[in-house]
């Protein structure tokens, strides 16, 4: 049986279906947006960023500390986007408080 071709993500940050934020407030996806991706994809866990104040060990400091690492990752391969205080990786470290 030919799999279904899945329709791309729309990634748009004004308008409708503006499932993103705009790098000036934070980068990443939107809470609509994410209720938007896992209503299309059942049994999805993604979650929005942990953007408050956590308890040490808590289940979201661990996602927090396991993005800031994947994140400082990226830094490394992409200087370029490293180096500019603008960029979508630099605000979105700066959203979750890295």
């Amino acid at each position: 049986m030919p799999r279904k071709k899945e329709t791309p993500i729309k990634r748009t940050t004004t308008g409708k279906g503006a499932n993103y934020r705009p790098t000036k407030s934070g980068a990443g996806m939107t809470a609509k947006g994410v209720a938007e991706y896992r209503k299309k994809n059942p049994g999805s866990k993604l979650k929005t960023a942990v953007t408050g104040k956590v308890k040490a060990g808590s289940k979201d400091a661990k996602r927090r500390k396991s993005f800031c690492a994947c994140s400082a990752g990226q830094m490394k391969k992409f200087p370029k986007a490293a180096k500019n205080p603008n960029s979508r990786l630099r605000q979105a470290r700066k959203r979750w408080k890295c």
